[in-house]
């Protein structure tokens, strides 16, 4: 039979953990900005392929939004700055459900499900943006990372 109280105290444990990278990862990202620190790897879409991918100048753009500057973000990337509060959303609403199973007593966030043609939607979305960033031609030419702070 398993130990339950050896399960609780991973469980705290592990999320500590997580916890913590996480306000690591923000501070780190307020502190460095990716564009110029080095700190950060490179897009590995982009670096082996000189496509960018739906995800190219997230790291920037979120920089960006800790530091107050939500037409820079924007133009880092427009899909990590419409998302990125639902992303949180849910983030947050898996924590304090973890926390929750613990036993230890904490208010949840109400849930949302999405009906999964939703979710097929994202991900079509997330797909064409990919695409029409890669499209040499004006205005698809303004989704590159960077491309709409350009005079």
């Amino acid at each position: 039979m398993p130990d339950i109280r050896n399960h609780h105290w991973r469980s705290h444990w592990l999320l500590v953990a997580m916890l913590a990278a996480t306000a690591l990862a923000v501070v780190m990202l307020r502190v460095f900005d990716p564009a110029t620190s080095g700190v950060f790897p490179p897009c590995p879409v982009r670096y082996l392929t000189d496509w960018y991918c739906p995800g190219c100048g997230s790291l920037r753009a979120i920089h960006q939004l800790l530091h107050g500057n939500l037409r820079a973000a924007w133009a880092m990337n427009p899909l990590t700055v419409v998302l990125l509060p639902f992303l949180t959303y849910g983030l947050a609403s898996h924590a304090l459900e973890e926390i929750r199973a613990t036993g230890l007593r904490c208010p949840g966030l109400p849930r949302f499900f999405l009906p999964a043609v939703w979710i097929h939607a994202l991900c079509a979305a997330i797909i064409l943006f990919g695409i029409a960033r890669n499209l040499p031609l004006h205005p698809f030419d303004l989704l590159a990372p960077g491309a709409m702070l350009r005079p």
